[in-house]
């Protein structure tokens, strides 16, 4: 089993079923899994702000930050190894509140709405989330079988 680490802003594709995406320490980040359950090819997305348009130059040279681009090219990346739309099953994790208590920026919430805006528009179902609060969390997606786990501060460890 090959252990890929997701780090943040980044993204990761598989169709090995050795390999297992894992991305740690989600607070306002999203983390998103998505998994074709027919071809068994698995992708990571670990993004940390909703809206590109507030810097250009730093999302072309790190598409993988912000939702509105990286999102699609997660998609796009799995597609390119044979998932289908109609066979993903997709997960949802992150969106907390953390080191923001007065809530001015709501950066977890408006990464929330953002990638719910775009799944209703492109008709795309969250099967499965964890999202909100003020914890951080870890969550791994086994590319063989489409298991997710999560993994929240102070809680043991479980399928999402």
């Amino acid at each position: 089993m090959a252990k890929i680490i997701v780090g943040i802003s980044d993204m990761k594709v598989s169709n090995n079923p050795q390999d297992v995406l894992v991305t740690y320490s989600l607070g306002s980040c999203i983390g998103l899994a998505i998994w074709d359950q027919q071809l068994k090819v698995g992708g990571l997305l670990h993004y940390m702000l909703p809206d590109s348009k507030l810097d250009k130059a730093r999302a072309e040279a790190r598409p993988f930050m912000f939702a509105d681009v990286g999102v699609p090219r997660l998609f796009k990346e799995a597609y390119a190894l044979g998932a289908r739309k109609e066979n993903l099953i997709v997960k949802v994790v992150g969106g907390a509140q953390i080191m923001d208590s007065a809530g001015l920026f709501n950066i977890g919430q408006r990464n929330y709405q953002i990638l719910i805006r775009m799944f209703q528009k492109n008709k795309i179902t969250i099967v499965s989330q964890d999202v909100g609060g003020t914890v951080n969390r870890t969550v791994s997606l086994h590319v063989a079988t489409g298991s997710t786990r999560l993994k929240v501060s102070g809680r043991e460890e479980c399928d999402l």
